[in-house]
């Protein structure tokens, strides 16, 4: 049997409790076609990148398959017809995951690995970032109407009373 990572979002204006019944929804449906569920990991309600079907958030869910492919047909049908899941993501996997998936690790526990803050710069040395950490910039007026470009010029053609 092929192993897969699936992730599913459910709309936003559902519990957690009714996201759960969905999870166990979709786990008897691949049971009932000779596959089984490894590790279910509820990744809580999270902002969208965009709207989707006029939802700002989703309930994000993450499941480990280990189903036949017809298995995996049926639920994606079924979860293509349900109006509580907005969108789905199914990923062909040659091994599962050990331990918590990268959206569950803790933040202390991903910055051990390097943040950008961490990479080689080599020869190029410290980031600069021009006259802003400097200060020797003049400050900005925005009420000077004629500022530093001169006074206005009506346009031509556009003067007061030419008919």
């Amino acid at each position: 049997m092929a192993l897969y990572e699936h992730v599913f979002l459910a709309r936003q204006d559902l519990s957690q409790q009714q996201v759960d019944a969905l999870v166990e929804q979709y786990k008897g449906v691949i049971a009932a076609n000779g596959g089984s569920v490894g590790r279910v990991e509820n990744w809580g309600l999270k902002s969208l990148t965009y709207r989707v079907n006029k939802n700002r958030k989703a309930y994000y869910t993450l499941m480990d398959l280990t189903c036949p492919p017809a298995a995996l047909n049926e639920m994606e049908r079924q979860m293509g017809l349900s109006e509580d899941v907005l969108r789905f993501l199914t990923i062909k996997v040659e091994a599962h995951e050990e331990g918590p998936s990268a959206m569950m690790q803790k933040r202390e526990e991903r910055s051990e690995r390097g943040g950008f803050g961490d990479r080689d710069r080599g020869d190029r040395g410290p980031r600069s970032f021009g006259d802003r950490d400097r200060g020797d910039r003049p400050p900005r007026s925005f009420g000077d109407a004629g500022g530093e470009r001169g006074p206005r010029r009506p346009r031509e053609g556009l003067e007061r009373g030419a008919e």
